[in-house]
């Protein structure tokens, strides 16, 4: 005769759960792709060293909005992990009581008794405690149930959208100016269309509620909460056409150590500044060069060339590529603007090489993606050619 139904809720304590269903995706593997994430990897990448595909890899990070739904700093020596967990199941089986356990492991006897009962696995008829069963309870139950409070809080909400949106009105209907936001020189879109101009960021919103509702403790919430109300839709607060409003713009939030790996690849130590030989500092020899962009309209540029000795200054002609504006660009063929890398190595090549070779040692740049072609360009030319420091052009 089978035990009555309930039986297993019981003797745990906890109320039934439901069936996990078809095995999901391991906790463990989900952690260390968001691990490989947050290190700066692409999504593609931490995927596949994680052992699964790309593909997988870059729905999970869109899904979570770039934003990592587990927790991956270690857990406070306030739970068990699961070693703990496997060596409470080995102590176990070899007899030990709940005393000796928690002596072993360091730990209180409630704590040991609490998880033997609570974690236990039912499915045969009897207490029997496994550690990946007791793992898979413990963190069904450490869920958070909890709406987020930009979810239960309307007055909150609406406060926080009418200041991301930059539509600020007081009670009766009049406007309240935003904050002033200065022009950094960020690069998404025509600068008429970006939102974020009169609207504030979360922290300029966390911060002012203090003033606004001194008294109403139920009017907080931290920034780092509207991005995640922001970011991740499942927390259910926010639209997330409000991402427009944000000073960067973006819909996904990127790991900072994704960014820092962003450099120009093309630029190593040994082709920076700091290596040019020391003549050309005093300007005493000529045949040292120094070379920049013009920008104009309509994508039109010329380039300079600037001898640092004579001040003799050499244009480049640098028109549009054939193609341009004709039809879409290919997906990353070359610019065709006419500033691409391709086309100023070879007005350079053109132009430089109509000089004595005594006056071709050595060319510097900025570090601009225009000359990323400058490994072919030193083999055309037999020109040294070195970069300026980051931000120091």
């Amino acid at each position: 005769m089978g035990r009555p139904a309930g039986w297993g809720a019981a003797q745990t304590g906890r109320p039934m759960m439901r069936s996990p269903g078809h095995p999901g995706i391991s906790r463990e593997l989900e952690r260390g792709f968001w691990v490989k994430i947050a290190a700066g990897q692409s999504s593609e990448n931490a995927a596949v060293a994680c052992g699964t595909s790309p593909a997988v890899g870059v729905r999970w990070f869109r899904q979570a909005g770039g934003m990592s739904p587990l927790q991956l700093s270690p857990l406070s020596g306030r739970y068990l992990s699961f070693a703990e967990r496997e060596e409470i199941a080995l102590l176990r089986v070899q007899g030990l009581g709940v005393r000796a356990v928690a002596r072993r492991l360091g730990r209180s006897p409630a704590t040991i008794s609490r998880e033997l009962h609570r974690n236990a696995a039912t499915r045969s008829g009897q207490l029997k405690y496994r550690a990946s069963t007791a793992q898979w309870k413990a963190e069904r139950a450490a869920r958070r149930p909890k709406p987020a409070k930009l979810v239960e809080n309307h007055q909150l909400r609406q406060y926080v959208q009418e200041r991301l949106a930059g539509t600020v009105k007081t009670p009766v209907g009049t406007s309240v100016p935003g904050p002033q936001v200065t022009w950094v020189g960020r690069r998404h879109g025509r600068r008429q269309d970006r939102r974020w101009a009169t609207a504030w960021s979360p922290e300029q919103i966390s911060h002012r509620l203090e003033f606004d509702f001194p008294n109403d403790k139920s009017m907080r919430v931290s920034h780092e909460a509207i991005y995640q109300a922001l970011y991740i839709q499942s927390r259910g607060a926010l639209k997330r056409e409000l991402t427009a409003c944000l000073r960067t713009g973006r819909t996904l939030r990127m790991p900072r150590a994704r960014t820092r790996g962003r450099g120009k690849q093309f630029i190593t130590p040994e082709v920076l500044i700091s290596q040019r030989p020391s003549e050309a500092d005093d300007r005493a020899v000529p045949g040292h060069w120094e070379g920049d962009l013009i920008l104009g309209l309509d994508s039109s540029a010329i380039g300079t060339l600037v001898e640092r000795t004579t001040r003799f200054t050499l244009l480049l002609h640098l028109p549009p590529m054939d193609g341009h504006g004709v039809a879409p660009r290919a997906k990353n063929g070359p610019a065709l603007a006419g500033h691409g890398a391709e086309a100023v190595r070879d007005a350079i090549a053109a132009t430089i090489t109509k000089l004595p070779e005594q006056l071709r040692k050595s060319l510097a740049w900025d570090q601009g993606a225009e000359m990323a072609q400058h490994a072919q360009l030193r083999i055309d030319t037999n020109l040294e050619i070195y970069f300026c420091n980051p931000s120091s052009p």
